[in-house]
């Protein structure tokens, strides 16, 4: 079996899930598939639907052409806070709401933790695609500043309170984009005040984060799921035994799967949780936990009905 071959058995645990973190075309960086042609290869290999994920654009209206063009292919729209859209901005994650928008990611590239990171990749990781445009902006003179989250006092600033009281009343999704730990514990707990239902916390284990074992375990007794994406063991940003250790230490109820694939370099992105599974297995995670995981928690995330 290669890493882009599932196996059967790892396709049927994963049968009926979201992959809620995906990076396809159109895109303003090179991606391996589009996603017309996913919604049709994820319905093939059994998969109820995906969130489209972009740094820089929302997704919501571009996610209801999918659903028309692909019938049976649950393709969600999603929204990320970076200064492409204004940054912590209420009125465009208002707009998004209206535009059925099921996930609000809080800054990535443009967080003050992922500006401010000197964290290094281990030798041989593959830098994200990101970096360069990222880069490239910078040299242009054409970056704005990174996005405020928490005020000088320590708590959320007032833009933040008034985007998570948005995504309380709309029900969306929150995920915590590339926030460092200490903004991660003081959103979450604002958010749990704001009534927010669903909240994930993006990646723990990536280079910039490396949320600790203990702060992941008070997020999870707080509600939150901690998402463990395939890419970041993947590409070697973290070991498969870490990400695997951090699953156990906060409990497999309060994990996610899911893939962040999309680049070029990567498997297909209709494979990833199937690969994914594949390794919990060998790793001797049950088949009742990877469907927890997988299909349960993805389905609750996006607030489709249980399979």
């Amino acid at each position: 079996m290669t890493i882009q071959d599932p196996s059967e058995r790892a396709r049927d645990l994963v049968r009926g899930s979201y992959d809620l973190h995906v990076h396809i075309e159109p895109d303003v960086m090179k991606r391996r598939t589009d996603d017309i042609d996913l919604a049709r290869r994820g319905l093939e290999v059994g998969l109820a639907g995906f969130v489209l994920k972009s740094h820089y654009v929302p997704t919501g209206e571009r996610a209801s052409v999918v659903r028309k063009a692909v019938p049976g292919a649950d393709a969600r729209g999603a929204i990320t806070l970076n200064n492409s859209v204004g940054g912590m901005n209420p009125t465009a994650v208002e707009i998004a709401a209206r535009s059925g928008t099921t996930v609000v990611w809080f800054p990535t590239v443009d967080s003050s933790n992922q500006r401010a990171s000197q964290a290094r990749d281990p030798e041989g990781a593959r830098p994200p695609m990101w970096a360069a445009l990222q880069q490239e902006l910078r040299e242009r003179g054409i970056s704005a500043g990174p996005v405020p989250i928490l005020a000088e006092d320590g708590s959320v600033t007032e833009d933040v309170r008034q985007v998570l009281a948005l995504i309380a009343e709309h029900n969306m999704t929150l995920a915590t984009g590339h926030l460092s730990s200490t903004e991660i514990m003081t959103v979450v707990a604002a958010a749990v005040e704001a009534k927010v239902e669903r909240i994930i916390v993006t990646h723990p284990e990536f280079t910039s984060q490396r949320v600790p074992a203990d702060a992941q375990r008070e997020l999870a007794a707080r509600g939150a799921y901690l998402e463990r994406c395939f890419t970041t063991a993947h590409t070697g940003k973290v070991t498969w035994e870490e990400m695997f250790a951090n699953i156990q230490a906060a409990g497999s109820e309060h994990s996610l799967i899911a893939s962040d694939l999309g680049q070029p370099f990567n498997p297909p992105v209709e494979d990833g949780l199937a690969l994914m599974a594949d390794k919990l297995l060998a790793a001797g995670f049950t088949e009742k936990e990877i469907g927890v995981m997988t299909v349960r928690n993805s389905r609750r995330l996006v607030g489709a009905a249980e399979a």
